[in-house]
């Protein structure tokens, strides 16, 4: 795994892009480490605006293959299962697409938006919603980490 995250830290914002897409899907990946990586080298805006629009894609593949509709593809290759997107649904309890802002949760995020795709929520809506999540999680990290340093 050590030798991949250099592999996209060497791509740069590039890299973060990619990092963060993985993050977003149900990939396991961490994107935060490449960005704390990157920190070090490159602008903090640039890593915030790659890495925001690569999460929220990543969380866009989750949401259109939830779409589909398909609960046995979703268990049998996003290793997702029915009672971890009936927790998602019953957090969202009817606040819909709305909810999406919190696809930054570590264990949550994941079921939240493949069950955003799987009730066929308002996509502009949970893109939105989702895209305002990912973005504050990243410019908390970024201020945070200079803040602290």
């Amino acid at each position: 795994m050590d030798a991949f995250i250099e592999f996209l830290e060497a791509y740069g914002y590039w890299g973060m892009f990619v990092a963060a897409f993985l993050a977003g899907s149900v990939f396991p990946f961490s994107s935060e480490a490449v960005m704390l990586s990157l920190l070090t080298k490159l602008d903090a805006w640039p890593l915030v605006v790659y890495g925001t629009i690569g999460n929220v894609l990543g969380s866009m593949f989750n949401y259109y293959v939830g779409r589909l509709g398909k609960l046995e593809w979703i268990e049998k290759y996003l290793r997702i299962k029915k009672e971890k997107m009936d927790r998602a649904e019953r957090f969202m309890a009817g606040r819909g697409a709305w909810m999406g802002f919190f696809a930054f949760l570590p264990i949550l995020g994941s079921a939240i938006t493949v069950t955003l795709g799987y009730m066929r929520a308002n996509p502009v809506v949970s893109i939105l919603s989702i895209a305002v999540g990912k973005f504050l999680r990243y410019l908390l990290l970024v201020y945070g980490v200079e803040w602290l340093f």
